[in-house]
């Protein structure tokens, strides 16, 4: 694991605070180097799928002129949701490492389903290794910031 892809990862999340959007962020890393990240992009182009997993996919395959991401990490500053979970998969990405939980974003009021990515994982039979809690405190404290901006949209 690279803490320093976490990092780039929630720095695009505060980015997009900044602009408006809800607090995630998400970076590809394949051979130890950063290929992708994005923030959320919801708001900017009303687009309900403009998550920074799918955004950051898009961007890794177009760079890599590849939809196989076969050896790449996802890193996300909270779990992915199941459409996330099911484009890395798709795209065959070996490990997702993420920081907050989605129990932990359900709880701001976001309307995240309730299946963590080991379920899905399981489910599905996905190979994909799953780690979470990385840079936890740093990722708790992105949501916190998120809850203090007065008129913060949520879906």
């Amino acid at each position: 694991m690279n803490p320093e892809c976490m990092r780039e990862a929630i720095r695009l999340a505060r980015i997009g605070l900044s602009e408006g959007q809800t607090p995630f962020g998400a970076c590809v890393e394949c051979n130890g180097e950063i290929i992708a990240s994005a923030h959320n992009q919801v708001f900017a182009g009303n687009d309900s799928t403009a998550h920074a997993e799918i955004i950051a996919i898009r961007e890794a395959e177009s760079r890599l002129k590849s939809i196989d991401l076969e050896g790449c990490t996802m890193y996300a500053t909270t779990e992915p949701c199941p459409m996330c979970f099911a484009a890395c998969h798709w795209a065959k990405i070996k490990r997702i490492v993420y920081g907050t939980s989605i129990a932990d974003v359900r709880a701001l009021g976001f309307s995240e389903m309730t299946i963590p990515n080991t379920i899905m994982q399981e489910m599905g039979g996905s190979t994909m290794e799953i780690i979470g809690g990385l840079l936890l405190e740093e990722n708790l404290s992105l949501l916190r910031d998120w809850a203090d901006i007065p008129n913060r949209k949520i879906y």
